[in-house]
This record gives structure tokens, C-alpha cells and sequence, in this order.
């Protein structure tokens, strides 16, 4: 699979997440059982400033040209700023977006060092733009659950995805490996050099989709004990002495 064809693919599930403080880029990243609702994967940075203050923020889908305009009480962000990561949940009515998630790479898979990846945002000097970019890995820093990253991140990538595809038994396999963090400039020299992308893993969002099915499952369970309950045959009061 050619990165063309991994940009076509993945396309219809990026956002450009704008809020009064700037943009940044997210992506789908899951849904509950009945497709009610739907989780946006982005940096937390990207949300931070508009989740402390209950901003208003607007999620824009450009390949529907779709936008919901979410105000604090139409949200709710699951975010763990140690890994700069957080999902914004929010009815997926608001917009028109693919039926499934692109799958995430499983925790304890992680990329080796020299791997190629590429990642999608919107940079703030193309903001209009869904822009594509590419690397190799550089090394992985486990005890920030990171990696580094060879190849360029701007402002407006923030918070989107990470892609890595191989192919299992002459099949072409696609994942999400990870999040846009930061770029870390290189100014050993006095100037600014090339230097590095972090990209945040996707510890966070396996842990926010194993919660929402944590709590789907609680659901579908209340639900049958009260079907149980109310098919259960009614017990007849105790006969009393005259």
C-alpha cells in the first residue's frame, strides 16, 4: 500500500479541531455500542486551555463538510496530560463519519527503531489544508510512552494520527500508532536546525475505549436484570387469618 492510498483511506477520519486559541488536528477513534456516541483522539494541549475555561470548540469534517459546534456542556474529554493525550466525546449525530474506527496498534506491540510511519494535520501555515508527512522512527522512550521521530510536525498537526502498514501474510495491514505531540527544534548552534517529532502512543485510547465498553457492558446488564425483573411472575400476597 502506497502512502496515496493510505491518505485516500484515512481521510474521512480526520478533524481539524478549532478552538479559540488556535487548531489543532484529531481523529476517530472509537464509538459505544449503538453508534450514539463517538470519541475524537487528539493531544491534550490541543483542548486543554478550551476544557479548563468551557470554551466553545468546533470540530470541522472536511470530507463531509461537516461541523459541530460543541459547548462545554455537549462534551465530555477523557484526558491524561502526562502523555499529552485526550479524547472528546460527543453525539455522533453531530457529524457524518465512517462506520468504524481505523484499528490502534496494540499496546505491547511497539515499532521498531528505522520503521517508516507518516502522519495527517492541518498546519497552521495551510490550515485549510489536510497536509501529509513522513518519517522514520528514531527511537521509542517507554517511560514516557513516546516515540521519536525523524521527519517534521507545525503547529496544527498536533493531535493527529501516527500511521504504520505492513503487510501479514500478503496482507496489507494499517494502524495508528500514535498522536502528533510536539517538534523539538534543534538549537545546539544558536539557530534553529532540524531536529525531531514526538508522537504520544496509543496507551490513552485503549484505555478510554476499554471504559466505554466498561460501561456498555454495566448498561446491557442493568437492562436485563430490570427485563428480568419485570418478567418474573408477580407474587401474590400472603393469605392473612380472618
Amino acid at each position: 500500500m502506497d502512502w496515496n492510498q493510505i491518505v485516500e483511506q484515512v481521510t474521512p477520519h480526520i478533524v481539524k479541531i478549532e478552538t479559540p486559541q488556535g487548531h489543532g488536528t484529531g481523529f476517530l477513534c472509537l464509538y459505544n455500542d449503538d453508534h450514539s456516541l463517538v470519541g475524537i483522539a487528539t493531544a491534550y494541549h490541543v483542548v486543554d486551555h478550551a476544557e479548563k475555561w468551557q470554551e466553545p470548540m468546533r470540530i470541522h469534517h472536511e470530507h463531509s463538510r461537516k461541523i459541530a459546534f460543541l459547548k462545554e456542556s455537549d462534551r465530555f474529554i477523557w484526558s491524561d496530560p502526562s502523555s499529552d493525550s485526550a479524547v472528546i466525546l460527543f453525539l455522533a449525530s453531530h457529524l457524518v463519519l465512517p462506520s468504524a474506527p481505523i484499528e490502534l496498534l496494540p499496546v505491547e506491540t511497539g515499532l521498531p527503531i528505522g520503521v517508516e510511519v507518516g502522519w495527517l494535520g492541518y498546519p497552521a501555515i495551510g490550515p485549510q489544508e489536510l497536509c501529509f508527512f513522513s518519517g522514520n522512527v528514531s527511537a521509542r522512550v517507554d517511560s514516557r510512552h513516546m516515540y521519536l521521530i525523524d521527519g517534521v510536525a507545525i503547529n496544527g498537526v498536533s493531535g493527529g494520527p501516527v500511521l504504520y502498514t505492513t503487510t501479514i501474510e500478503n496482507v496489507k495491514i494499517l494502524k495508528i500508532v500514535g498522536t502528533i505531540s510536539a517538534y523539538m527544534v534543534n538549537r545546539n548552534t544558536g539557530e534553529a536546525l532540524p531536529g525531531l517529532s514526538m508522537a504520544q502512543d496509543v496507551s490513552h485510547f485503549h484505555a478510554a475505549v476499554a471504559h466505554l465498553r466498561s460501561l456498555d457492558e454495566a448498561k446491557r446488564k442493568m437492562a436485563a436484570e430490570l427485563a428480568d425483573a419485570a418478567a418474573a411472575p408477580a407474587i401474590p400476597p400472603a393469605a392473612t387469618e380472618s
